[in-house]
């Protein structure tokens, strides 16, 4: 059973779809998925600063997404551009969510909805973005998982 916060998740993933391909706005797109079974079990709350927030930022996401892709952000899929727009998103303006969970929930998205080998690509950059992005968050995991680990030991 799928979390409403992943719900939310999947349903702002549908809605940036729709926003780059048809270019319709954001009242049109909630009206949309609205129809769709499982939006009322979402997380109501997050979908609309997820969707909101990446459409509304999309320029200045896509200037932190492009330096770290081996290819031009136009060569990405519609799928893959939405989840990193997504995902950079939320790693800048959501910090009470940990970024080993909004890298987690990108990866089962583009392996959801994604093609073959795109939750690696999109995983590799999140990652690189996470470093930027949330530095102190990860060293902070880092020494955690140091002094584990020396602490396991003789």
């Amino acid at each position: 059973m799928k979390s409403p916060r992943r719900r939310a998740r999947e349903f702002a993933l549908q809605g940036l779809y729709q926003w780059q391909l048809a270019g319709h706005d954001v009242p049109a797109i909630e009206a949309h998925l609205a129809g769709v079974a499982g939006f009322e079990k979402m997380d109501r709350p997050l979908f609309d600063l997820l969707l909101r927030g990446a459409i509304g930022g999309a320029a200045a996401l896509q200037a932190l997404i492009e330096p770290q892709l081996d290819r031009p952000y136009s060569g990405l899929s519609p799928v893959e551009r939405a989840i990193l727009l997504l995902a950079t998103h939320e790693l800048r303006h959501h910090p009470e969510a940990p970024y080993k969970v909004i890298i987690n929930e990108a990866i089962e998205l583009a392996k959801g909805y994604g093609g073959t080998d795109g939750h690696k690509y999109v995983n590799g950059v999140l990652d690189k973005l996470a470093a930027q992005i949330r530095p102190h968050e990860i060293m902070r995991g880092n020494r955690r998982n140091k002094s584990a680990s020396t602490k396991e030991e003789p």
